[in-house]
């Protein structure tokens, strides 16, 4: 190769690299080391010049609060607020660095006519904010309109940048359980769950609309560097993804005798889902099933609770429903609903959606508006146990915010 061509690539690559680095003054200075030659990019490619734009603008100090300048122009004013948390989904995570924008009231990336940064395709409504130790953020904006064409339902954009990772990347971007050009849009373009699900449900309080989305830092995300530590076996989806719809067979419980689903007719508030593996020890599952009356007796119409047992042994239907109808009244259950599905992997049910290992003792989900945030596999029905569960109940009865904190805007 001839030596002057090597030269050149060689400074073209420092020129790339370090240009890169020299926008990100301030917050963005403190960049760890990349070979941009070996080093797979973290999420995949970014569409030329636009994850740049990130750092087009951004001030030396942030903070976890931020007010867009669509708060003050026309349209529903909305805040958006969350936790960002480790790839665990239990861990805030701090120092990590959220950049959003998106369009205008007429569903335009409108220009500013301010300053430069808000004169590119981003439009003007953008803005960035950073977590402290707790991994909390709230942003004040107005919701975004669609694209005049309608051919998207109005969405927010969000890149990651984590302190210690070496490039931003994308999540899913937010978008609204009411729009009603979400699910033909999520039909044809299935969600990714990147960072977890981007579905928020709104919340109304004196006009203004708000949205609790978390993210999970991560998640779904190609190339990332932070591997998970993955338990000894695994079953069911992530925390952060949405819990799927899927149709048991209610065999004792409230919609007996129906397969209502139990995240489509009860998804507002909180669920457990309780699936049961092959190999079953009925003295604790009834162990198990006590302790969830109790708890949805206590947590009354805020909290659905299903046993969910997959015949993956080719047992006979009629006989299991005798067995789990005989327990059910053993016990004296009434809120909480025992079903059946033919197999987890069965198709029809959707029951294969769960992604529930059969060799697993047990698994555990916890949702709350229909996303998972808590899970547990293969665990045993101690005292220490259903407390761990009452707790993630407890702390997450509400949003994870004080309306009188997030009202509050400068």
């Amino acid at each position: 190769m001839n030596p002057l061509f090597q030269i050149g690539v060689l400074v073209l690559q420092i020129f790339l690299y370090t240009g890169c680095i020299g926008q990100t003054g301030g917050n963005k200075a403190k960049q760890p080391k990349y070979n941009i030659q070996t080093s797979p990019r973290v999420g995949g490619d970014c569409e030329e010049g636009y994850c740049e734009l990130m750092y087009l603008g951004m001030p030396d100090k942030l903070s976890a609060t931020d007010t867009s300048a669509g708060w003050y122009e026309a349209g529903q004013k909305l805040i958006v607020t969350g936790t960002i948390f480790h790839l665990d989904g239990k861990t805030p995570a701090a120092n990590v660095i959220v950049y959003y924008h998106h369009t205008d009231n007429n569903g335009y990336y409108s220009r500013g006519n301010d300053k430069p940064e808000n004169q590119t395709r981003h439009g003007h409504i953008r803005g960035w904010v950073k977590t402290g130790v707790d991994g909390k953020y709230t942003i004040h904006t107005i919701r975004p309109a669609p694209y005049p064409d309608l051919s998207q339902p109005a969405h927010i954009h969000w890149l990651i940048k984590e302190p210690d990772v070496p490039n931003e990347y994308w999540t899913d971007d937010l978008v609204f359980d009411d729009d009603k050009l979400l699910l033909p849009f999520i039909k044809k373009n299935k969600p990714g769950n990147l960072g977890g699900s981007g579905i928020v449900r709104i919340l109304v309080k004196d006009s203004i609309q708000i949205a609790e989305h978390n993210f999970i830092l991560g998640l779904n995300i190609t190339n990332y560097p932070k591997p998970k530590l993955e338990p000894e076996i695994r079953s069911g989806l992530s925390i952060g993804e949405d819990q799927p719809s899927f149709g048991p067979f209610h065999v004792f419980g409230p919609d007996k005798g129906s397969t209502a689903c139990p995240v489509c007719k009860y998804g507002r508030y909180h669920g457990i889902l309780f699936f049961a593996g092959d190999k079953i020890d009925w003295k604790e599952i009834k162990q198990w099933l006590v302790f969830l009356e109790q708890e949805g007796v206590h947590r009354s119409k805020y909290l659905k609770v299903y046993f969910v047992f997959g015949n993956t042994n080719g047992n006979s239907n009629s006989e299991l429903q005798v067995v789990l109808e005989n327990i059910g009244r053993e016990l004296g259950l009434e809120k909480t609903a025992l079903t059946l599905v033919p197999s987890y992997s069965d198709q029809k049910s959707d029951a294969l959606l769960n992604k529930i290992n059969p060799l697993a003792e047990n698994t555990i989900i916890i949702y709350r508006h229909r996303t998972i945030i808590d899970k547990y596999i293969n665990l045993k029905p101690t005292a220490n146990n259903f407390q761990q569960i009452q707790q993630t109940l407890d702390q997450t009865s509400g949003a994870n915010f004080t309306l009188p904190e997030i009202m509050h805007h400068d």
